[in-house]
């Protein structure tokens, strides 16, 4: 694709549009959607993230590397495999040998959205501030105390659009809930982003 993935897109040295980079999360979301719902058989993709995401000529997303996806037959809605996925992506249920389902790209779609978000990795250990570190547990922090600007700091578009802004963490928080029952369906993940449900403020771990 000719502007590489998505991890050259977010994490290059200069901080890409926010309009452009929530048109992605939204596409992405789509076509995972897409994949569990539309799909005459239902795909589990098994390792969302950013450098599986694709981005053409429009900056459209292609999701793409299905080298560990899993095919459900007709009915069939968890299945049991060995663990699968990269590292900070992984849905905690991996590590249960329990039988997963759908809800692992959820989770792992949660984390790339932190990482549109924010325009960094879901682990950075370069962080001079060691509470920013893990992405999400500084995501967590912001929005328990009302500080969600420090997550985009010295982005004026998206400081100027703290209501996308909040929305984006909300749906965020919502899909990387340790209990896959707890987070939404990638079809209402997509109905949350564009405004179709109102999202109600997600459980936060103890």
């Amino acid at each position: 694709m000719s502007h590489g993935s998505l991890a050259d897109f977010l994490f290059s040295q200069s901080r890409q549009q926010w309009n452009k980079r929530i048109r992605i999360a939204y596409g992405v979301a789509r076509g995972i959607s897409y994949l569990h719902e539309e799909c005459s058989t239902q795909i589990i993709h098994c390792d969302i993230k950013p450098q599986n995401i694709l981005l053409d000529d429009s900056f459209e997303a292609r999701i793409s590397d299905f080298g560990l996806a899993k095919l459900l037959m007709k009915d069939q809605t968890r299945t049991l495999t060995g663990i699968r996925g990269t590292r900070g992506y992984v849905a905690p249920e991996w590590f249960r040998n329990t039988a997963v389902t759908a809800k692992v790209d959820v989770y792992s779609y949660g984390i790339v959205l932190l990482e549109t978000i924010c325009c960094r990795k879901c682990m950075d250990i370069a962080m001079e501030n060691e509470e920013e570190i893990l992405l999400i547990e500084w995501v967590y922090d912001c929005i328990h105390s009302r500080t969600l600007h420090k997550l985009v700091k010295d982005d004026e578009e998206a400081l100027s659009d703290m209501k996308q802004l909040e929305k984006l963490v909300k749906v965020a928080i919502w899909c990387i809930q340790e209990d896959p029952n707890v987070r939404p369906s990638m079809r209402r993940v997509v109905h949350m982003l564009e405004g179709v449900v109102e999202i109600p403020m997600p459980p936060f771990p103890n």
